[in-house]
């Protein structure tokens, strides 16, 4: 089924990148021993805390000073302050190593002025002189400098609080810093540019069990009232059927299920209603509940039911107010923790715990991600005329998400950040993605390629460095965006503990004690990723809804003839085993080798007179089977494979037809060509359906006696079997059994056998089908 291999530049490539994890430096500072999975990058640090005493120039005139720090072509400045003269900037400017093209660092202070900024002083130091700081070495304490004029003579007035030492992307304070590869963002964007971790909202299932309603007063007494409730919380929205009961004490005994999140911010709000028209429906009562005074069960252990008051509805009838009385309504409401709220696949979630902290597991191991750089990325945006990228990554495992820094203007950006979690399950998958900062330019952040691995892949204790590669679906077809560098290791705590996680169910109990609907869980899903969206976007700076969704491949359950055919080849590279063992049998029936055919001869002697050996024989091949593939195992972790998805050979109408929106904004023509296309692919389905709908009613007919005469020989067939099987010995005849089916060709007819003809002659329902 495969069609050769898969093309150089898409393939997985293992690097040799300078770090301490994988052996390939040793010795140097403390600092590799933090950060081991990244390579060391040096950089010159300068603090600038606060200044006092700053003399204005001209009199009659407040002073508004900031600060540049320039070393060389670069120039980092500190945002004004008016009218003072002991400001506080506390800012630390990052120099990269690479980066230095001065041999001193010169830290100048200016007043701020419409027609040109005014020269205060300034402080100058030599790259020479400056220390260095290894963490965990306390922070450098920043010290009181006089300024200078240009001429070098101190000034009278005026001194400044720096702090400068040379570090790596150790220091504590490397996040937060303004750093010389982002020159040219301004102050205020410095803030969309760092990097930052960020931490999902605990969510929560709330289910919430209708039960019943008393005492409603609709405003139409003459006719039975259809009532209905309705539960909204934020965007979502859900309502019960309408009663059976059609009187004022309508009954449901239904639940709806919703998603919250920590902290409680909506209200619950109920509204009880009644279908007076097709489209028009009367609000009979309303009850709002805060979510912080429902209670929390770890189990499906029922939680007792509440009457509320429903509040009194007002309308307006003429002229006149009237106030409807208030009735009640019975229900029960419990957070259910007992669940994991999925907001990932579940074919490549990154975390299984329940919602309940108490129903938590100690954690088996360790996940460390290095990520190093990234090479050959595409431009994905034009500025002053040429193609530019803005690049940055993002990685999700659990609930903590982690972003780099963004590298301004580079397709071969290096970020060497490293990052940890807490593993709880070894079956997870961690998600990486490469994106272009948007923010900059006021737009989107545009995707560059993700890379997923399954921590299930890694060995434990050992270091990959790969250079994976970013493959995007276009509508032209699959392109390659460029390379990301990463270093993963995944170190276990407890190996009992992770391989007695194999004998666990994947999800919490709670999901097979009682069980979503399929239907429920995509929209819950949807929801969750909702909520979850809204959430990080309001961190600063905020991790974008586009973002958060590519992560989370929102998207992948729309229908695509690229994923059909892919999942087709895969079912069939599935069953390629089985074929081959088919052939591999047929191959010994007729006697293509007689060496082996005798030798299965004997095989088959010998089961027969010690069936005890059957199974022990079977595991114990399977045992020597693994062995020996043990040696073929992958060496590499599984990455993004255009073969396997199909992307190398899929046609430009069906990409048109995967990027198309939904509902679809194709015209007629296109969208009929398509239905017939489909409607093509349906009926080969439909076809085979067919055909194993017909050998299972075949086998009922064995015994249905829809054809009599058929029915009849079988019956008196199983008659003979059953005589000839208590008199003969069962080993005499398995044995016949097993030397006529490996007869030699020269004792077989070319015809079908008896019972083969015998079976398709059976009849089946499909004559009676329209």
């Amino acid at each position: 089924m495969m069609r050769g291999p898969v093309p150089e530049e898409f393939s997985l490539k293992q690097t040799a990148p300078k770090i301490a994890g994988s052996g390939v430096i040793t010795g140097g500072d403390k600092v590799i021993c933090a950060y081991d999975l990244v390579e060391q990058m040096e950089y010159l640090y300068v603090r600038v805390v606060k200044a006092k005493d700053l003399p204005a120039k001209e009199v009659n005139r407040s002073c508004d000073p900031y600060v540049e720090v320039k070393l060389g072509n670069y120039k980092g400045i500190t945002k004004h302050f008016s009218n003072k003269t002991n400001p506080q900037w506390n800012l630390v400017f990052a120099f990269s190593q690479d980066q230095l093209q001065a041999s001193s660092v010169e830290v100048v202070v200016k007043d701020k002025d419409f027609v040109m900024d005014e020269f205060i002083g300034r402080v100058t130091f030599e790259l020479a002189d400056i220390p260095r700081r290894v963490p965990p070495d306390s922070p450098l304490a920043p010290q009181w400098y006089k300024l200078e004029e240009k001429r070098g003579e101190k000034l009278r007035k005026g001194e400044i609080m720096l702090a400068l030492w040379k570090g790596t992307q150790a220091d504590e304070v490397f996040p937060d810093a303004w750093h010389s590869d982002a020159a040219a963002v301004g102050s205020e964007g410095v803030s969309k540019i760092r990097g930052k971790v960020y931490l999902s909202p605990r969510l929560w299932y709330l289910r919430v069990n209708v039960i019943q309603c008393q005492d409603l007063q609709p405003s139409d007494r003459s006719r039975p009232p259809e009532v209905f409730v309705k539960v909204n919380l934020g965007n979502q929205a859900l309502k019960t059927r309408i009663s059976s009961l059609r009187s004022v004490n309508p009954s449901w005994n239904e639940d709806l299920v919703l998603v919250v999140a920590e902290p409680f911010e909506e209200p619950l709000v109920l509204t009880v209603e009644d279908r007076v028209a097709p489209n028009k429906d009367e609000i009979l009562g309303k009850c709002m509940i805060l979510l912080n005074t429902i209670s929390k069960r770890p189990d499906n252990k029922p939680v007792s039911a509440k009457w509320l008051n429903l509040e009194k509805h007002a309308i307006v009838e003429g002229e006149k107010k009237v106030t409807k009385f208030a009735s009640k309504i019975h229900l029960r409401l419990s957070l259910d923790g007992g669940y994991h709220v999925l907001d990932e696949s579940t074919y490549y979630s990154s975390d299984y715990r329940p919602s309940s902290k108490i129903l938590w597991k100690s954690s088996i191991g360790l996940l460390e991600l290095g990520i190093i750089s990234a090479t050959g990325l595409s431009l994905m945006k034009s500025k002053d005329g040429t193609g530019t990228t803005d690049a940055y990554c993002v990685a999700k495992y659990g609930p903590k998400w982690v972003r780099t820094r963004t590298i301004i203007d580079s397709v071969s950006p290096k970020w060497n950040e490293q990052y940890t979690w807490e593993v709880f399950d070894s079956c997870t998958v961690i998600t990486i993605g490469v994106f272009d900062n948007g923010h900059l330019q006021g737009g989107k952040d545009a995707s560059i390629g993700k890379v997923r691995i399954r921590l299930s892949t890694l060995e434990t204790e050992r270091v990959y460095t790969h250079s994976y590669p970013l493959l995007v679906l276009k509508p032209t077809g699959v392109k390659k965006m460029g390379e990301v560098q990463l270093a993963v290791r995944f170190s276990c705590s407890s190996y009992l503990n992770m391989l007695n996680k194999y004998t666990q169910p994947l999800l919490p109990k709670m999901h097979y004690i009682h069980p979503l609907s399929v239907f429920q869980l995509d929209m819950l899903r949807f929801h969750a990723i909702q909520i979850v969206s809204a959430r990080l976007g309001r961190a600063e700076p905020p991790l974008k809804k586009e973002v958060i969704e590519y992560l989370l491949d929102v998207g992948s359950h729309i229908w695509s003839v690229r994923k059909a055919k892919a999942n087709f080849m895969r079912i069939m590279n599935v069953m390629g085993g089985m074929v081959s063992i088919a052939k591999w049998f047929d191959q010994i029936r007729h006697w293509k080798n007689p060496l082996t055919t005798i030798l299965t001869h004997i095989l088959l002697v010998i089961l027969v007179f010690f069936p005890e050996l059957v199974f022990p024989t079977f595991f114990l091949y399977l045992f020597f089977v693994g062995i020996w593939r043990y040696r073929q195992k992958p060496r590499h972790p599984p990455h993004m494979d255009i073969r396997l998805s199909n992307a190398d050979a899929v046609g430009p109408d069906e990409l048109d037809e995967e990027f198309d929106t939904f509902p679809t904004s194709k015209s007629s023509d296109i969208v009929r060509n398509r239905y017939d296309r489909l409607r093509s692919i349906g009926g080969r389905i439909q076809t085979v359906m067919g055909d194993l709908a017909m050998q299972g009613e075949r086998f009922e007919a064995l015994l249905n006696w829809r054809d009599p005469r058929a029915s009849a020989l079988f019956v008196a067939f199983c008659l003979v079997a059953a005589i000839v099987l208590y008199v003969t010995p069962l080993q005499i005849v398995a044995l016949v059994a097993g030397f006529y089916l490996l007869r030699h060709p020269k004792l077989r007819s070319k015809v079908p056998p008896f019972s083969t003809n015998f079976f398709k002659r059976l009849s089946a329902r499909s004559d009676s089908m329209l």
